[in-house]
């Protein structure tokens, strides 16, 4: 699996939305809240959308190098198998958990994540399920050099314990795409990033999400850096076409988007148009994703 997310020539899905961000989701696939009274109809409603994108057959290791899974995802099996092991065994895609329970109020311009009870626990399960890594997000709202560094020093706590439970931690500190001072909130994360990296144990590596930047590059420390496997980029609410814009103009970063993937999709489509649609996303992100 390291081999894989290591020198993948590919990007990483993100699938996934957790409670909040759901609803929103099923909406843009078509499927409006009437259709479920309940978390659990819901969730067995978007476990069906993941599902029916995992069996495209342009779902696969060739573009795909990895996803990511929402715990009720990783929980529930595709295909008649569990989850993390029919991605990894029958698609060659590498499976990673989405384990942050959502985010604190703004202070300092940023949202820290919320308390993680019972994260070894968690961490313990998904490693027996043959879990790969992890995705913790964060969110910066502002060029506010404390909140910053609270964000990244939060981010680094969280990922040394993933790495005690032989994990690789992709850290995801987002940056709201559009608060008017992006590229100096982008500076700063840079520079608090690179500082804590020389914190980390030493033969260990972590992986970074981040917000495509404004200044083509701006990244390139990080995509260069021995401690860091990969960096990979998120969608961020940019279109299809604007994400993979950004994505090409900065060499070394791939791909883990969420909402551009599934652009296009929609319950009622047959399944033939269905897995022509998203043959047509996966072919545009790894086009992105592997340019330069």
């Amino acid at each position: 699996m390291a081999a894989q997310v290591r020198a993948g020539n590919g990007f990483i899905a993100a699938l996934d939305q957790s409670g909040g961000s759901t609803p929103k989701a099923l909406a843009a696939y078509g499927v409006t809240s009437d259709a479920f009274a309940s978390d659990t109809e819901m969730f067995d409603l978007i476990h069906s959308m993941r599902a029916r994108i995992v069996a495209a057959p342009a779902f696969n290791g060739d573009k795909v190098v990895g996803a990511i899974l929402f715990e009720d995802t990783m929980d529930r099996q595709l295909a008649g198998e569990p989850a993390p092991a029919h991605l990894w065994n029958t698609q060659r895609v590498v499976p990673f958990l989405k384990i942050d329970k959502g985010l604190e109020a703004q202070v300092d311009g940023v949202q820290l994540m919320k308390p993680m009870p019972g994260l070894d626990a968690l961490l313990d399960r998904a490693h027996g399920l043959d879990v790969f890594g992890t995705k913790e997000r964060s969110v910066i709202g502002a060029a506010n050099v404390a909140g910053i560094d609270a964000i990244v020093a939060q981010q680094f706590d969280v990922g040394r314990q993933v790495l005690a439970h032989d994990m690789m931690p992709i850290l995801e500190p987002e940056i709201t795409i559009s608060i008017a001072d992006k590229a100096e909130a982008e500076a700063l994360l840079l520079d608090s990033v690179l500082r804590h990296l020389d914190t980390l144990p030493e033969g260990t590596e972590i992986m970074i999400k981040l917000t495509l930047p404004e200044t083509p590059g701006h990244y390139q420390p990080l995509v260069d850096h021995p401690r860091i496997m990969r960096v990979v980029a998120l969608s961020g609410g940019y279109s299809l076409d604007e994400a993979t814009r950004r994505l090409a103009l900065n060499p070394g970063i791939i791909a883990s988007f969420s909402r551009a993937l599934t652009e296009g999709l929609s319950a009622q489509q047959s399944d033939a148009d269905f897995d022509a649609a998203i043959a047509r996303n996966i072919d545009a992100i790894h086009a992105a994703s592997v340019a330069g």
